[in-house]
């Protein structure tokens, strides 16, 4: 059989592991919720858009790519293990496929950032941030050993990413840095971030394997109670947001929580009859899927 070359191998990997068009997509998206939101909330509904957004989004987009390639590097021991079929660990992709792809993608994101965005210096924070996890912080044989400490010590990426699109946003319209409509937007994809990580790693007892999961450390129903709340204070950040915007979409936020905790009382109840993180994505989408509707009815027809 014919070997494949670098392009067709690090095809196979991004269509697995990191789907290209689809990962731009969610950069636009979390891009565009944060800057808009913030916008909207300070009265300004005239914008001045241009190549600036464009490299923010970009920037999301590959940084998140850089995140997906530096796990898989980290992790490719566990992976050789535990997931032997992904790309790097069955030898589909090698790993100097990878890392080429993740210096050419890194290389246009910082360069673009150098020459047009006014925060560069907050794109420089988020890639040390970045660069700290990819090393376990210099401490991996703590970390690593302990899914609590990883959890605390790289979760908060998603705060970083966030602070990245807040500060362009401030900084080009003149808008004061620190606000309550600030810091709930910050926190406001915190949260969905922390609950989806928690979520995946919550499994029925009988489903449990020798990979490390919240559900084995600490109980399956500890852990979704702890989702559950994590939660209902991420719709409270929500819905401050968008009270001034739309009243509808606060409804819509209501309804989506209030399915979701069903999901999570019942899960408890009886862990077998689904995987909670399929929810937990379900319930995501949706409620991140509100958040842009919102701006966009606002923009079209105003406040409701």
């Amino acid at each position: 059989m014919e070997e494949k070359n670098m392009f067709q191998r690090l095809h196979l990997y991004f269509k697995e592991r990191y789907p290209l068009f689809t990962r731009f997509i969610l950069g636009i998206i979390v891009f565009g919720e944060i800057h808009f939101i913030i916008l909207l909330n300070n009265g300004i509904t005239k914008f001045d858009l241009g190549i600036q957004e464009f490299v923010g989004m970009y920037t999301i987009f590959a940084f998140l790519l850089w995140l997906r390639i530096a796990d898989d590097l980290k992790d490719y021991e566990t992976d050789m293990k535990l997931f032997p079929d992904r790309p790097l660990p069955s030898g589909r992709t090698k790993k100097k496929d990878i890392i080429i792809a993740a210096f050419f993608f890194e290389t246009i994101a910082l360069v673009l950032n150098f020459i047009f965005m006014p925060n560069f210096i907050y794109c420089v924070i988020l890639y040390i941030y970045g660069y700290l996890m990819r090393n376990w912080f210099f401490k991996k044989n703590k970390i690593s050993k302990s899914l609590p400490l990883a959890l605390v010590t790289h979760n908060p990426v998603q705060m970083f990413i966030n602070l990245y699109t807040i500060s362009f946003t401030c900084i080009k319209y003149d808008l004061k840095g620190i606000t309550l409509i600030n810091a709930m937007t910050l926190f406001t994809l915190y949260f969905p971030a922390l609950i989806w990580e928690i979520s995946r790693k919550i499994r029925a007892p009988k489903d449990e394997t020798e990979y490390t999961t919240y559900s084995k450390l600490f109980g399956y129903k500890k852990s979704t109670r702890f989702v559950l709340i994590m939660t209902l204070v991420d719709i409270v950040t929500n819905i401050i947001l968008v009270w001034n915007l739309n009243k509808v979409s606060v409804a819509v936020l209501i309804i989506l929580v209030s399915w979701m905790t069903w999901k999570f009382v019942d899960f408890i109840k009886d862990p077998t009859r689904y995987k909670i993180v399929d929810k937990v994505e379900r319930y995501t989408y949706l409620q991140e899927s509100t958040m842009l509707l919102t701006v966009i009815v606002f923009l079209f027809v105003g406040k409701i």
